[in-house]
């Protein structure tokens, strides 16, 4: 694996590569994990915004809906200009939900100088990411999320899902960026395979 590793970090650069998923596929573990094999930095726009709202007193995500757009440009799209993360390859968790704003994002990366190599998305099924939320509730691991508080919450974060990132995840596919990855396997096993289709990518780009 340590040479399919060196593969991904020498075509990946400075770049940016962003995982979406439904809620609870694992985005935030995944990128994390991927972030620390590629010395890369992790952006999670959910931190983010979830941070921002604290800060703010505002809240837009309690229930359930993506941040609005001119509020996700203002509170997240700076951190792609920071100095500490210059030169430094980044992974993205969700950076841009909203159909509409994936163009936008794609060009402050790009201007910050870490475009967007790849888009990684975590296949599961709804059935399986209710079951998770079921089995999280019991356990009581995800905090006091205010967009996990309820079943009806977490409905609408599907819904929102569904109607405004799918169209996302298919402009991504158009470009031809798209990597779809199993997320219904161990944890290390979507790890795995996360390595194994970027170093796919990686070969591809030097041909």
């Amino acid at each position: 694996m340590e040479s399919k590793i060196e593969v991904i970090k020498q075509w990946l650069g400075a770049g940016s590569i962003n995982i979406f998923g439904l809620p609870m596929s694992g985005k935030d573990t995944q990128g994390i994990k991927l972030a620390e094999t590629l010395g890369a930095k992790f952006l999670s726009s959910g931190i983010i915004i979830r941070a921002m709202e604290a800060k703010t007193n505002k809240s837009y995500t309690a229930s359930g809906a993506l941040t609005p757009t001119d509020v996700f440009y203002e509170w997240v799209l700076p951190y792609f200009e920071r100095p500490e993360l210059f030169r430094t390859p980044l992974i993205l968790s969700s950076i841009g939900r909203w159909s509409g704003e994936e163009n936008q994002v794609m060009s402050v990366a790009a201007g910050a100088g870490h475009p967007i190599m790849a888009a990684i998305i975590l296949d599961l099924s709804e059935a399986d990411i209710n079951e998770r939320f079921t089995k999280s509730k019991e356990l009581n691991d995800r905090g006091n999320r205010s967009d996990d508080q309820t079943p009806a919450i977490f409905q609408n974060r599907i819904k929102e899902f569904r109607e405004k990132t799918i169209p996302v995840i298919q402009h991504y596919n158009e470009l031809g960026l798209l990597i779809r990855v199993r997320g219904d396997q161990s944890r290390d096993a979507v790890f795995n395979e996360i390595i194994a289709k970027l170093y796919e990518k990686a070969l591809s780009a030097r041909s």
